[in-house]
């Protein structure tokens, strides 16, 4: 892998979790969680993470081919998420101006992705 595979792959973990973060953190909240509680459980979600990130990266160091077997896996998750969850969601808005919004967000999204694959060459 190369220096930009890196960063747009940790630009693209940043952008999704701070918001996913503040999300889980609300419905735990609405769940009916103290503020303290869900901040904990938040925690000990992110210790677990990094906790999975270190197991990567250790079995990573030890496997040759474990990079180009993982990205595809963290491409598809990503990909997943958003047939499953987002398109949906996207579908039920009846406005035509935010329906215009929202296709010029996912065409930058792609955009960016072909620029950084330009870029990576």
């Amino acid at each position: 892998m190369s220096l930009h595979v890196g960063i747009a792959t940790t630009m693209a973990v940043v952008f999704h979790e701070i918001p996913h973060e503040l999300g889980n953190f609300f419905i735990l909240l609405y769940a009916g969680f103290t503020k303290t509680r869900a901040l904990f459980f938040n925690f000990l979600s992110a210790v677990f993470a990094i906790l999975g990130t270190i197991i990567a990266l250790l079995v990573g160091s030890t496997l040759e081919n474990f990079s180009s077997v993982m990205l595809p896996v963290a491409a598809g998750g990503f990909i997943y998420i958003a047939g499953s969850d987002l398109v949906p969601e996207l579908n039920k808005e009846s406005k035509l101006g935010k329906s215009v919004v929202q296709l010029l967000a996912i065409g930058l999204g792609v955009g960016l992705m072909l620029l950084l694959d330009i870029m990576e060459d």
